[in-house]
């Protein structure tokens, strides 16, 4: 089965999912009592929640068009785990959301963080399981230049991405600001040239 159409399906999905978290990105009201500079400083939570969101996805993107470069054809796998990796992709400006709105509020805040960073988690779940499908299991699939070697090497990276967001999901128990800062922290991270989980091997 030719790859082409998981890539246009894919790359489909995730530019709405990115879109979708401008939504909550709202105007102040006007006629409110608060001034134009404080109803905009009062959305803090929504710009940085929408950044991070942005950015993870972005570099999700990135890794996921380096993972399909890899192979020359896809199996029915392959589109399940797809699949389920666009699900936890879609799901992302819906916690977004939830953590903007509860960060500041004056309860559920530590469970909004945990589902925010929970739905990070299960996406980098979804990938490393992608991964490994594709990298053990479906070698035949892949292009010869990449060695056992090579595929041990990706599979380490992405092996360990998984457990920042794990750690950000327990740090809700303690505070969401910490598990905010955690969550920007591995999006500025991984946004650095050369520190894409995938990219470097494709």
């Amino acid at each position: 089965m030719s790859k082409a159409r998981i890539e246009a399906f894919s790359d489909a999905v995730i530019a709405v999912a990115i879109t979708l978290l401008a939504l909550n990105l709202h105007v102040p009201d006007p006629a409110g009592s608060s001034s134009l500079a404080r109803g905009l400083a009062e959305q803090w939570p929504n710009y940085a929640a929408f950044v991070v969101s942005f950015t993870t996805i972005g570099i999700i993107w990135i890794n996921h068009h380096a993972m399909l470069r890899r192979i020359v054809s896809v199996d029915h796998t392959i589109l399940l785990l797809n699949l389920l990796l666009l699900l936890t992709i879609c799901v992302l400006p819906f916690t977004t959301a939830l953590m903007a709105d509860y960060l500041n509020a004056n309860e559920g805040q530590k469970l909004a963080a945990a589902v925010y960073s929970a739905s990070f988690l299960f996406m980098s779940l979804a990938f490393f399981a992608m991964q490994q499908h594709l990298l053990r299991a479906k070698a035949h699939l892949l292009h010869e230049y990449l060695t056992p070697e090579v595929r041990r090497r990706v599979l380490r990276r992405n092996a360990f991405g998984s457990l920042p967001y794990a750690l950000a999901t327990l740090a809700a128990l303690v505070t969401p600001y910490l598990t905010l800062a955690i969550c920007a922290g591995l999006a500025v991270f991984y946004a650095l040239p050369g520190t894409t989980t995938d990219v470097q091997s494709a």
